[in-house]
């Protein structure tokens, strides 16, 4: 703990200093101010929790759509190379991609994954970014495709909030084309080795999509 200088404080004339009372009244508004504090955040996991909620049929709305599963196993060794990106859902950070998009995924020792995303601007430059990847553990599943990526910087690791869901949904036998997306059905990427993937097969992609309930009718194409 950092020392500072004391300061003494003179009461005012006609008026004595308590130091008890003093005491007493810092200690109550303490008191207040942490009993506040956990009555609002307990106030806010409340409206978190109620917003999490899925409305049943009393409600009028839709019943949840069943989870999302993932490929297992996947041997990300023969993952790993290039991939070409033939068809994604729209998302903030690639706004600035006008052409061709590529990601690069490189095993690392300590068995995290290397990603770097690159893209063409609609000035013909290019934007990169380089991200790291991590398996995520599913009981029952040894090996299965559920990882998480993370841009931020290392030191920010620890915040769940940097990773974000990366699940490969569909994957060939050959490990030439991949299906990836999000749990929550807002992310998604349609992925070959080719740089460009034949119309049919690009079809059947965005149609198995469809069925687990991406709105595959918004997808952005790339490079056609």
């Amino acid at each position: 703990m950092s020392q500072y200088p004391r300061r003494q404080v003179e009461a005012p004339p006609g008026r004595v200093f308590d130091d008890r009372r003093t005491s007493h009244a810092i200690g109550a508004m303490a008191t207040a101010f942490v009993v506040g504090g956990v009555a609002t955040w307990l106030a806010l996991g409340a409206v978190r929790t109620a917003r999490a909620q899925v409305a049943g049929p009393a409600d009028g709305a839709p019943l949840m759509r069943a989870p999302l599963q993932v490929v297992a196993p996947v041997d990300l060794q023969r993952y790993a190379g290039m991939w070409h990106e033939q068809a994604r859902l729209p998302n903030r950070f690639q706004k600035a991609c006008a052409g061709p998009v590529t990601a690069e995924y490189t095993p690392q020792p300590d068995g995290t994954v290397q990603v770097l995303n690159r893209c063409v601007q609609a000035d013909g430059n290019f934007d990169e970014a380089v991200g790291t990847a991590r398996v995520v553990p599913v009981a029952g599943q040894p090996g299965a495709g559920r990882l998480e990526v993370r841009f931020a910087p290392a030191w920010l690791s620890w915040l769940p909030i940097v990773w974000g869901d990366y699940w490969i949904l569909k994957l060939d036998r050959d490990y030439q084309v991949a299906l990836v997306g999000s749990p929550n059905r807002e992310y998604l990427w349609v992925l070959s080795r080719a740089p460009r993937l034949d119309d049919a097969t690009l079809q059947v992609e965005l149609d198995y999509a469809r069925s687990l309930g991406f709105d595959a009718d918004k997808v952005v194409l790339t490079g056609r």
